[in-house]
């Protein structure tokens, strides 16, 4: 390395140096990362977070919300990651036919900043200060492979094999592998069709409700599509020769570790000190046992990737992260009556049980809640056998009104987990309905953004504290 560019280092070291301190001095920032698995509604919870930032008028448990003078935003932080599309998703959700906006399929950023009156007595000599919050959203089906950095080739094969049995899709691929032989040379076109009837395998699990379908990028391959750091699948462990089938699986297993995960991690989830992980709770339990016991698992996985914790100012100012607080938000309250809010949030609360304890030991802030970023139903009572039964009214995709009465949560979780942890195949005692409702025609109000549930409380556990 010539002198021109160890001094270019070092004053690239030095300027990022110089930020991490005005940052955390004088324009704090607060890096929030948004992830879930699919149809979780991570699109839907950033449109409608942003919105009712911007405009207050829904957020009453948001502390320090009356000394916001501003909010407005700003171009993004980081040039080569792409904008959160907010203005294009609010009018999805929002115009005159309201619809669903896509989902995640990349990393992408949006950056909102705050103009804050100071408190206390002399909170009117101070001026106002700077608050940024920058909103980091990826796939969570990426937040997966995670778990996958410390897993030998065999050590995840082993475990992909032992538990496909009974998965949609599963015996497709395990047809196609026994027709393979994995000791002769590696013929392109075998490789390619085992990790083809391997992703079909996981796109099948995920659509019936499974949530650990990894590798994540072999669902959101993006601009990677076809090439060969997407083109594995797992094998029986073995002693394979150079250049066979076997091991080419193997080296492009490793590939995958330090060519797309280890990147992803560098680049953006080491930096996020604040996250949310937002669970589709009632999709799993309405999936049955087996759906919920994979997301409890799922998210145990997902939780072992984070760096809990409060860093210290020092370390702050040397640009380490770490999360401070996390949020396991059970989403979609808007498809149960209120008086069942608290039941679903005390599953969410005993199925991320084991996560929680590991992020509260470790020094970071929990919060388990259920909500709703966008509600699209109201509630009603339906008679039903000579009684009346909460419900919620919504609107499907057709544009026709129905009413749901979705069965009861039991009060006690281990009704539910006990069962899917004991591998039980369906809900003996209980049977539990969705639908899936359009977004509701709203009409926003000068100074109010979208109508949710509990959105404010969540911004407050997440936000608060730093306005």
């Amino acid at each position: 390395m010539g002198i021109t560019e160890i001094a270019d280092d070092i004053g690239r070291s030095i300027e990022g140096l110089g930020s991490s301190v005005s940052e955390a001095l004088f324009e704090p920032v607060i890096r929030l990362g948004v992830t879930g698995l699919s149809r979780a509604g991570k699109t839907v919870f950033i449109t409608s977070l942003v919105a009712n930032l911007l405009d207050r008028g829904r957020m009453p448990a948001l502390t320090g919300a009356e000394r916001i003078r501003a909010a407005y935003l700003k171009p993004q932080p980081d040039d080569t990651v792409p904008r959160f599309d907010y203005e294009d998703h609010l009018s999805d959700l929002t115009g005159p036919e309201p619809h669903w906006p896509e989902g995640t399929r990349a990393v992408s950023e949006l950056r909102l900043s705050f103009r804050v009156a100071s408190g206390g007595l002399l909170g009117g000599l101070r001026g106002l200060r700077t608050v940024h919050l920058d909103i980091v959203d990826y796939p969570g089906e990426w937040l997966l492979d995670l778990g996958l950095i410390e897993q030998s080739f065999d050590e995840w094969s082993t475990g992909v094999l032992d538990r496909l049995p009974g998965r949609p899709g599963a015996d497709d691929f395990l047809a196609a592998l026994d027709e393979v032989d994995l000791y002769a040379d590696l013929e392109e076109p075998r490789a390619k069709a085992l990790a083809e009837a391997f992703t079909k395998h996981l796109h099948a699990s995920r659509e019936a409700g499974f949530s650990d379908c990894s590798p994540g990028r072999f669902l959101l391959p993006g601009e990677m599509a076809g090439s060969p750091a997407l083109t594995f699948a797992p094998v029986p462990p073995g002693r394979y020769p150079r250049h066979s089938l076997g091991r080419e699986m193997a080296r492009r297993f490793d590939a995958y570790k330090r060519e797309v995960i280890k990147p992803f991690f560098q680049d953006h989830f080491s930096r996020i000190d604040r996250q949310v992980v937002l669970v589709d709770v009632l999709g799993a339990i309405h999936a049955g046992p087996a759906a919920l016991e994979d997301l409890r698992q799922s998210m145990a996985g997902i939780l072992s990737a984070f760096r809990p914790g409060v860093p210290g100012l020092l370390l702050t100012l040397m640009g380490v992260k770490k999360v401070e607080k996390i949020l396991f938000a059970a989403t979609k309250a808007d498809h149960l009556h209120h008086a069942q809010h608290a039941r679903l949030t005390a599953i969410t609360e005993a199925l991320l049980r084991e996560a929680k304890d590991r992020a509260d030991f470790a020094g970071a802030q929990t919060m388990a809640m259920s909500l709703a970023s966008l509600r699209t139903t109201s509630e009603d009572m339906i008679p039903h056998e000579g009684e009346e039964l909460p419900a919620v009214r919504g609107r499907l995709e057709n544009g026709r009104s129905v009413a749901l009465y979705p069965g009861d949560l039991p009060e006690d979780p281990a009704q539910l987990l006990a069962p899917a942890r004991e591998g039980a195949e369906s809900w003996l005692d209980a049977d539990f309905g969705l639908m899936n409702f359009a977004p509701a025609p709203v009409v926003l109000r000068p100074g109010e953004g979208p109508p949710h549930i509990r959105l404010d409380r969540a911004a407050d556990f997440l936000l608060g504290d730093k306005l």
